[in-house]
């Protein structure tokens, strides 16, 4: 679990750093009004996505059987091997020399902290936290779900232990509190996603 919320961190300090149009989650196409390449975009061209396999690689280590952990590794690389090469292709034709200049010296995905520049922008607690509370709670809902479905084929009993119950809800009032505020609009920071 410690593992998948370092993904949760890493993403929130990427997010955090980011100005409005940039490290969205565009579902419908590509949007970019600016190049991000300080802060982890100065270590490594997706800094998202790397947090996403972190996460991913932690759920899979819980599960305790390494074929399933070989499986979601191939997976995720499958799929985010085509969704990064499409965002490649709209940054290069979206910014031309300066994406060619900066993804020319800095990794896809397996980052090279040398290189790290400063972020541009000051780190916004309140973006980072409203991008990514949800996620932050899905985690601890997958582990949950995990742990009682493990219990139950370990004993043949279903189980929701204290330890995870209180995990559980308190993640879930954590996330109910965010969520309102969202909903409120507490959480907005101009020029910020």
């Amino acid at each position: 679990m410690a593992l998948s919320m370092t993904g949760i961190v890493l993403r929130m300090l990427t997010i955090g750093f980011v100005p409005q149009g940039t490290s969205g989650r565009n579902t419908k196409n590509q949007v970019a009004t600016a190049l991000n390449t300080t802060g982890m975009y100065s270590v490594v061209r997706n800094p998202l996505y790397l947090g996403n396999f972190i996460i991913w690689l932690g759920i899979s280590l819980f599960v305790r059987l390494w074929w399933f952990s070989l499986i979601v590794i191939l997976i995720f690389w499958i799929y985010y091997e085509r969704i990064i090469f499409a965002e490649e292709e709209f940054l290069r034709r979206e910014f031309g020399h300066i994406y060619l200049e900066w993804a020319e010296k800095t990794p896809v995905f397996i980052p090279k902290l040398k290189n790290w520049k400063s972020p541009t922008f000051v780190f916004s607690p309140k973006t980072a936290v409203k991008e990514e509370y949800s996620g932050f709670f899905a985690i601890i809902t997958v582990f949950t779900f995990l742990e009682i479905m493990g219990d139950y084929f370990a004993v043949g009993v279903w189980e929701f232990d204290t330890m995870w119950q209180i995990i559980f809800f308190s993640g879930l009032l954590i996330y109910s509190c965010l969520r309102f505020a969202k909903m409120n609009g507490l959480l907005n920071v101009e020029g910020r996603p």
